[in-house]
């Protein structure tokens, strides 16, 4: 049985990730983004040259986590983390796509710091099973 359009929407998000964000492969990653990429981040300026000249502003040690994944229709939402990338904390984001045709078209994102236990009013973590502990 093959795949559902939702399943296949949700794992080219995160290999798109992987390859832009952990990897650093802007030549692949030019397969996964529009060249009409529309940015509503306020972090981001427009377009995937934009995304891609973002990227290569950050040091080297940036990582990207993903966590919970949903997809309905052409929509992708995808919880995950940024870290390394020179802020004194993480980055938790909510990031959402629009994907037609196997290529991601449309972004926006909430974006909060990663806080630790003794600044949780919840007492539960934001992202995965444990805190992020900073030095």
């Amino acid at each position: 049985m093959g795949q559902t359009l939702q399943e296949k929407n949700k794992a080219l998000v995160l290999e798109a990730f992987d390859t832009l964000f952990n990897k650093r492969d802007y030549v692949a990653a030019e397969r996964y983004w529009s060249p009409n990429y529309i940015q509503h981040s306020a972090h981001i300026e427009p377009g995937r040259e934009g995304l891609f000249n973002l990227i290569r502003s950050i040091p080297d040690t940036l990582k990207y986590e993903p966590g919970v994944i949903v997809a309905e229709g052409d929509v992708v939402m995808v919880h995950g983390r940024f870290s390394g990338f020179g802020a004194p904390v993480n980055w938790i984001a909510a990031d959402i796509l629009i994907v037609k045709d196997g290529i991601l078209v449309e972004h926006w994102d909430v974006i909060q710091d990663e806080v630790t236990k003794e600044l949780s009013k919840s007492g539960k973590p934001m992202f995965g099973k444990a805190f992020p502990v900073y030095v």
